[in-house]
């Protein structure tokens, strides 16, 4: 029997695994410090310091002080006569009738906004796209041009000089730039959340308070500051619409330190000192809502 011929078989060759790519590293370089970007944030920061510093700093002076001393530089002997002079001359009873006329126009303008915008955007009926037109034509109205149509209507519903003149017109010029910015952020709120919510059998009463409510919170939180900055800070209403003591909001109480021949310019200091604490204070409380709503949709 012949043998058989083993034919030699090559060893196979290691395959070497396959080299993984070097990671991309960075240039070692610095990149290049925004010097324009930081000199302009000082500068706006400068902007906003400065006066906020002058208007405490003269606050603590005495009227002889005021015109004797460096304007800039904080007093030697800081007296706090100044707020206690404010306090004294009713500052409580306008500050009171200040915050009634601001609660009373933002909660009613929120609720009205709200619902408004609401139905605009969830509602498909032509009368609600002419409706939401209409609050579009009312951002185009300036508030300066209707002071006299407001003074005749006010005084021929025998409200003239009543807290009620400065709440309604105060409450109408509020609805239109609220229901824009609300409808807008409601346009948002995935409608799959609706169809969801609808299926379990909520009305549109229910998910209007239950849904988009709790997802519109910031853009209300927003809304309701930015109309409380403005009815609070009006100086226009309360000039034209009211007459008397008793219905003097903080705007018009700083006219309280005019005397015959001189301003007491501390002591008006002083009283926008106090008038702005209470935004102040707001503002600390909200902050984060309204940094959301003032900030949502840029990271879109």
């Amino acid at each position: 029997m012949a043998s058989l011929t083993q034919i030699p078989v090559p060893s196979p060759t290691p395959v070497r695994p396959a080299a993984s790519p070097r990671p991309r590293t960075k240039a070692s370089g610095r990149s290049r410090p925004n010097v324009l970007g930081g000199l302009g944030g000082w500068l706006w920061l400068a902007i906003i310091i400065v006066p906020v510093y002058y208007v405490v700093v003269t606050s603590l002076k005495n009227q002889a002080g005021f015109f004797t001393s460096n304007p800039m530089m904080p007093p030697a002997e800081p007296t706090l006569d100044n707020y206690k002079l404010v306090l004294e001359n009713d500052f409580a009873r306008y500050f009171a009738n200040s915050l009634i006329v601001t609660v009373g126009s933002v909660v009613p303008a929120l609720l009205v906004s709200f619902m408004a915008a609401y139905a605009i955007v969830r509602g498909k009926s032509r009368f609600l796209g002419w409706t939401n037109n209409l609050f579009l034509l009312g951002l185009a109205i300036p508030l300066h041009a209707t002071i006299i149509p407001i003074y005749w209507m006010i005084t021929r519903a025998h409200l003239y000089d009543t807290l009620l003149a400065l709440i309604l017109p105060s409450v109408a010029f509020a609805i239109p730039i609220s229901v824009l910015i609300l409808s807008n952020f409601m346009r948002d709120v995935p409608n799959e959340l609706f169809e969801s919510m609808r299926l379990d059998g909520c009305s549109d009463w229910a998910m209007m308070w239950r849904l988009a409510l709790p997802m519109t919170r910031p853009a209300v939180v927003t809304v309701g500051i930015y109309n409380a900055l403005g009815v609070w800070n009006g100086f226009l209403f309360p000039l034209i619409l009211t007459q008397s003591p008793d219905t003097r909001v903080l705007p018009l109480s700083l006219w309280t330190f005019q005397g015959e021949f001189s301003v007491n310019i501390p002591a008006v200091l002083a009283a926008v000192v106090l008038a702005t604490l209470p935004l102040l204070v707001v503002y600390v409380m909200a902050r984060r809502q309204l940094l959301s709503g003032l900030t949502a949709g840029f990271s879109k």
